[in-house]
């Protein structure tokens, strides 16, 4: 007669990996926003739409958005290839291609796909009062971070009245919203054809966000 399987027996889950520490997160969590601005290059998109996973090939169309990208991903030990090209007869446009090789892709997608997740979390769910010193330094750099993406990567939409961003990421405009709240600033979401539109005032609450997402010159020796 065979034994009934025990406790012991059944297989255990395997335990989930270690939060980022808030450097490592902060970059990891701008990556991933850059990433969710941006559809997939031809040929590399994911089968779920709805949760896009992280491309070993990106395509950004502004050099600057390339540029922090490549930043950010080499900070996190994640080496990229970038390739520039022109396009177009009557409206020429740049193309700059950013490629992780295949000994880093794994490494990458556990960063960004972690950073994208604990980032999230720690936007949306950000106490008004009573969060840790670190929390009270990390969250707001977090919100930096996310219109920093959007602002670089994302579809301007600038107007007398708004600065708006176009976004076809639900998940993204969400945290972007909040973003504004966690710095003070007002934003409102209004769906579009095939997109959704976040946007702040022009004014007081527009020039807030620029400065908020300026990122000072790095020092010798100490990161942007």
């Amino acid at each position: 007669m065979a034994r009934e399987p025990t406790l012991l027996d059944r297989q255990r889950r395997p335990s989930a990996p270690p939060p980022l520490d808030w450097l490592t997160l902060a970059d990891a969590f701008e990556a991933a926003c850059l990433l969710r601005c941006m559809p997939p290059p031809a040929g590399t998109r994911p089968a779920r739409a709805a949760d896009p996973g992280p491309t070993p090939v990106v395509e950004f169309n502004r050099e600057d958005a390339a540029q922090r990208m490549r930043q950010l991903l080499e900070r996190l030990g994640v080496p990229v290839a970038h390739e520039f090209a022109v396009g177009g007869l009557r409206r020429r446009y740049e193309l700059h291609r950013l490629q992780v090789a295949r000994e880093h892709q794994l490494r990458y997608a556990r960063l960004v796909e972690a950073g994208w997740r604990q980032g999230r979390r720690e936007l949306l769910a950000a106490p008004v009062s009573g969060a840790s010193a670190p929390r009270r330094v990390w969250i707001p750099r977090l919100a930096e971070a996310a219109w920093r993406s959007a602002l670089l990567a994302g579809g301007r939409h600038v107007r007398r009245h708004i600065l708006g961003i176009r976004l076809t990421d639900r998940e993204l405009a969400a945290v972007l919203i909040r973003s504004a709240a966690l710095l003070g600033v007002p934003a409102e979401l209004r769906p579009g054809t095939g997109c959704f539109l976040v946007s702040v005032a022009a004014g007081p609450d527009r020039l807030r966000i620029l400065h908020r997402t300026t990122l000072a010159p790095a020092s010798a020796g100490q990161p942007a």
